[in-house]
Protein backbone atom coordinates (compact mmCIF):
# COMPACT_ATOMS: atom_id res chain seq x y z
CA UNK A 1 0.00 0.00 0.00
CA UNK A 2 1.22 3.16 -0.97
CA UNK A 3 0.76 6.42 1.45
CA UNK A 4 -1.34 8.02 -0.80
CA UNK A 5 -3.62 4.74 -0.71
CA UNK A 6 -3.20 4.40 3.23
CA UNK A 7 -3.97 8.22 3.84
CA UNK A 8 -7.13 7.69 1.55
CA UNK A 9 -8.49 4.83 3.49
CA UNK A 10 -11.72 5.90 5.28
CA UNK A 11 -11.90 3.67 8.19
CA UNK A 12 -8.85 2.47 10.06
CA UNK A 13 -8.60 -1.69 9.48
CA UNK A 14 -9.24 -3.54 11.85
CA UNK A 15 -6.52 -6.11 11.26
CA UNK A 16 -3.89 -3.29 11.18
CA UNK A 17 -1.76 -2.93 14.34
CA UNK A 18 -1.56 -0.38 17.07
CA UNK A 19 1.46 1.61 15.17
CA UNK A 20 -0.42 1.32 11.82
CA UNK A 21 -3.95 2.73 13.31
CA UNK A 22 -1.92 5.57 15.47
CA UNK A 23 -0.02 6.38 11.85
CA UNK A 24 -3.16 6.28 10.26
CA UNK A 25 -5.27 8.25 12.99
CA UNK A 26 -2.35 10.96 13.18
CA UNK A 27 -2.40 11.74 9.12
CA UNK A 28 -6.15 11.97 9.83
CA UNK A 29 -5.59 14.72 12.03
CA UNK A 30 -6.35 13.11 15.02
CA UNK A 31 -3.59 13.27 17.24
CA UNK A 32 -5.09 12.08 20.62
CA UNK A 33 -6.71 9.32 18.79
CA UNK A 34 -3.10 8.26 17.83
CA UNK A 35 -1.69 8.86 21.17
CA UNK A 36 -4.10 6.62 22.90
CA UNK A 37 -3.57 3.86 20.60
CA UNK A 38 0.98 3.34 21.50
CA UNK A 39 1.25 5.28 24.83
CA UNK A 40 0.87 1.76 26.80
CA UNK A 41 2.95 -0.53 24.30
CA UNK A 42 6.22 -1.10 25.65
CA UNK A 43 7.98 -1.92 21.79
CA UNK A 44 10.67 0.17 20.37
CA UNK A 45 8.32 0.57 17.10
CA UNK A 46 5.79 1.75 19.27
CA UNK A 47 8.11 4.36 21.19
CA UNK A 48 9.22 5.75 17.82
CA UNK A 49 5.79 6.72 16.85
CA UNK A 50 5.00 7.78 20.16
CA UNK A 51 8.45 9.86 19.79
CA UNK A 52 7.22 11.12 16.78
CA UNK A 53 3.58 12.45 18.03
CA UNK A 54 5.41 14.22 20.80
CA UNK A 55 7.84 15.66 18.18
CA UNK A 56 4.82 16.80 16.37
CA UNK A 57 3.21 18.07 19.44
CA UNK A 58 5.86 20.58 20.40
CA UNK A 59 6.96 18.73 23.45
CA UNK A 60 10.84 18.41 23.28
CA UNK A 61 11.80 17.24 26.18
CA UNK A 62 9.28 14.35 25.83
CA UNK A 63 10.02 13.79 22.46
CA UNK A 64 13.74 13.20 23.62
CA UNK A 65 12.64 11.02 26.13
CA UNK A 66 10.97 8.46 23.68
CA UNK A 67 13.31 8.83 21.36
CA UNK A 68 15.92 7.47 23.28
CA UNK A 69 13.71 4.45 24.04
CA UNK A 70 13.49 3.92 20.73
CA UNK A 71 17.18 3.88 20.65
CA UNK A 72 16.69 6.74 18.13
CA UNK A 73 17.94 9.60 17.18
CA UNK A 74 15.87 12.96 16.99
CA UNK A 75 15.32 13.49 13.57
CA UNK A 76 16.77 16.57 11.47
CA UNK A 77 13.49 15.92 9.11
CA UNK A 78 10.59 17.92 8.71
CA UNK A 79 7.30 16.43 10.37
CA UNK A 80 5.95 15.64 7.32
CA UNK A 81 9.24 13.68 5.97
CA UNK A 82 9.46 11.52 9.25
CA UNK A 83 5.73 10.69 9.39
CA UNK A 84 7.02 9.02 5.56
CA UNK A 85 9.71 7.52 7.58
CA UNK A 86 7.68 5.99 9.81
CA UNK A 87 5.49 4.68 7.60
CA UNK A 88 7.93 2.99 5.28
CA UNK A 89 9.39 1.22 8.87
CA UNK A 90 5.78 -0.06 10.21
CA UNK A 91 3.23 -0.06 7.36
Amino acid sequence: MTITEFQAVETADQSWSAIQKSLWHDSKGDWQKAHDLIDHLDTSEAAHVHAYLHRKEGDLWNAQYWYNRANQPLPNLSLDAEWAELFKLYV
